[in-house]
């Protein structure tokens, strides 16, 4: 079986893939979005711990909720975009190692560590973030992340009473290539990689 997918796709995932800032008004239907969580669902994480969980706003209502934590820059693209995916870590990730890891006790791995428990969500977190968006443009979205927010914001208005703490906001939808910039420059392999 040949596991490389074609060029298309390749373009699709990577080298035509791009950041949004300008959306088209097309909808994002629920079905959509919950089959970006199945396939994201499937990304690797250290002892499958799976700690990202996921907000989508998308509201008028909610948005405006959401609106106040944006910094300057963000605020347009945001109010815009069809869906902002609020990308968070679950800092008691571990109380689920028994479901996801039952093989062995990876829930005694963590219980008191609290430095241990934030690395292993901020880590496997952004893994799983990572799988997410490819996981959109694979199913025709386009994907717009940031970090300008004020995640404390964030956190009281939507993630209240959860130990789930916001790191990344994507905003989703059909990005719209009006004012698209020219690509920024990448690294060659020989700048930064090395074959031992």
């Amino acid at each position: 079986m040949n596991k490389s997918v074609n060029e298309e796709a390749l373009d699709i995932l990577f080298r035509k893939a791009r950041t949004y800032n300008n959306w088209q008004s097309r909808p994002v239907e629920d079905d959509k979005l919950k089959a970006i969580y199945d396939l994201m669902k499937m990304a690797p994480t250290g002892a499958n711990c799976c700690p990202l969980r996921i907000v989508f706003v998308k509201s008028d209502a909610e948005k405006e909720r959401l609106k106040p934590t944006l910094m300057g820059a963000n605020v347009d693209k945001t109010m815009q975009a069809p869906v902002t995916a609020i990308l968070a870590y679950d800092m008691e990730f571990h109380n689920e190692l028994p479901f996801l890891f039952p093989h062995t006790d990876a829930k005694s791995w963590y219980e008191g560590k609290d430095a241990a428990i934030k690395s292993t969500a901020e880590l496997n977190g952004s893994l799983q973030a990572g799988y997410f968006m490819l996981a959109a443009r694979s199913l025709g979205l386009d994907c717009g992340p940031m970090a300008g927010f004020n995640s404390k914001k964030v956190d009281e208005a939507f993630l209240k009473d959860t130990k789930y703490k916001s790191y990344i906001l994507c905003n989703l939808g059909y990005g719209d290539d009006e004012g698209m910039f020219d690509r920024l420059p990448r690294f060659d392999f020989d700048k930064v990689c090395k074959i031992c």
